[in-house]
């Protein structure tokens, strides 16, 4: 499975998270936050595109960046995820 994220959908901590769940098909009960969403990631399997990062270090500043860390984190461990700009 191919999952698509952008970066310029996520401007706000709400808009990522909602980005984030819909985009990831994230289960109803997820939480909403950088560990939920890390937890989430580690059950997953499929790829996972994640474009416009700067757009979205841009809006969402030091929480883009922990997005993007909790992504990376995946990405080393065991999902495919590739940073497309």
């Amino acid at each position: 499975m191919m999952y698509i994220l952008d970066g310029a959908m996520m401007n706000t901590k709400e808009k990522a998270h909602d980005h984030l769940q819909e985009q990831l098909a994230l289960p109803p009960y997820y939480g909403r936050n950088l560990d939920a969403l890390y937890d989430c990631l580690s059950v997953m399997s499929g790829r996972i595109k994640m474009y416009h990062t700067a757009e979205m270090r841009r809006s969402l500043a030091a929480y883009g960046e922990k997005i993007l860390r909790v992504l990376k984190d995946a990405q080393s461990e065991f999902l495919s995820i590739e940073f497309v700009d």
